[in-house]
């Protein structure tokens, strides 16, 4: 940016201004990023939890209400005004707001995740009661209408993959998939590296496994939404040797008491929150994500930038970078998970993970977007 220019503001508009979350880590680093361009950048929030990146000045509105609906309410209505209030020459939303020139959806309409995920329930009351509970929820309604409205004003919309770029386009047809941008998150791929003879073994060693034992690793917070219960009965319908390994940080209890329904239980282990992710990887030998609904894994590249053989379901965003051999249409299918992991298991290691060219990703072409958005705006 020409420094005798005005600067350019810009606001960032998410509920948390956090490092902890993907979307809550990508919102820290563009406001960063956006600052060291150049820009004038207020990041409005509802909460402030970190220090925010040098430049950026946190807005903060507050999350008034008690209940969760009344939260979303305040913090559409609340940030909304402050952005009118503020003139800002750009507004990027990253979150449940009704006005913005740029959105970023990292997920997709409440509505068809609702429809998808349902399905990580098991068939019957359970099913039928989570269903229920959505349909009469406020939150889950007032979100709804936000999704609506939102497209009503017809802002410039940024998907994460292209499965959330069609399941947008499916909710919206009046939108084209040409008119939806897709932009990946790319993981690092220094850090997430595949491991030497020597560090593998000695992280199998620590981890307690035996030359012979093939181990199966997943990762995520949501065990229900990332299908341990399908992968536990899986996991019973493999010979002995398969263990399985699960980095999260949600209460395992259920799980582990269907694991010793299944009699698997000492095949199993819940890590809780793994700080050092890159060993968890480079210790497994195959990563499976069996999600009912996943915008763009994170855990799958930087699994499969480990090394790893990585099998996923259909449902989940970076599976666009596996072989069609690696993906699985129906994480609900135990028995084409079952002949998934058989078939891994007899591959050899892949080659190293390279990011193709051709794909957008990181926060570069965000940055070129933002420009390019702002010169169109300047010459109406």
């Amino acid at each position: 940016m020409n420094e005798t220019e005005r600067k350019a503001r810009i606001a960032l508009v998410m509920p948390r201004l956090s490092r902890y979350g993907g979307a809550e880590g990508f919102a820290w680093r563009l406001a960063g990023a956006l600052a060291e361009a150049g820009y004038d950048v207020d990041f409005v929030c509802a909460r402030c939890e970190v220090e925010p990146p040098a430049g950026v000045r946190p807005v903060v509105v507050g999350r008034y209400g008690g209940t969760r609906v009344l939260k979303v309410l305040w913090f559409a209505w609340a940030s909304d005004r402050i952005c009118r209030k503020n003139g800002y020459d750009l507004v990027f939303g990253l979150g449940n707001t009704v006005q913005q020139d740029i959105l970023r959806i990292g997920g997709c309409p409440i509505r068809t995740f609702n429809s998808l995920s349902l399905r990580a329930w098991p068939k019957g009351f359970s099913r039928f009661f989570k269903a229920f509970r959505r349909k009469i929820s406020p939150a889950s309604n007032a979100i709804a209408r936000i999704d609506a409205l939102r497209m009503e004003q017809k802002p410039l919309v940024v998907a994460v993959s292209h499965f959330v770029r069609d399941l947008i386009v499916r909710q919206y047809p009046e939108l084209s998939p040409e008119a939806v941008r897709v932009i990946y998150n790319k993981p690092d791929l220094e850090r997430f590296s595949p491991p030497d003879a020597g560090e593998r073994q000695r992280l199998r060693a620590q981890a307690g496994l035996e030359p012979d034992d093939i181990l199966i690793t997943t990762a995520g917070t949501n065990f229900m939404l990332k299908g341990i219960r399908p992968l536990l009965f899986a996991l019973a319908s493999l010979p002995p040797r398969f263990k399985l390994h699960v980095a999260g940080g949600r209460n395992p209890k259920a799980f582990l008491a269907l694991a010793r329904k299944l009699g698997v239980a000492d095949r199993v282990r819940f890590l809780g929150k793994v700080d050092d992710m890159p060993s968890f990887y480079r210790t497994g030998d195959i990563f499976i994500l069996a999600s009912f609904f996943d915008a763009c894994s994170n855990a799958v590249l930087e699994a499969l930038a480990c090394g790893c053989k990585v099998l996923s379901s259909g449902m989940n965003g970076s599976a666009y970078f596996l072989p069609e051999r690696w993906v699985f249409p129906d994480p609900g299918d135990v028995e084409a998970i079952v002949a998934h992991i058989k078939n891994a298991a007899q591959e050899s290691a892949p080659e190293p993970f390279v990011w193709p060219d051709e794909i957008d990703s990181g926060l570069e072409p965000y940055l070129v977007l933002i420009e390019d958005r702002l010169k169109s705006v300047q010459a109406e």
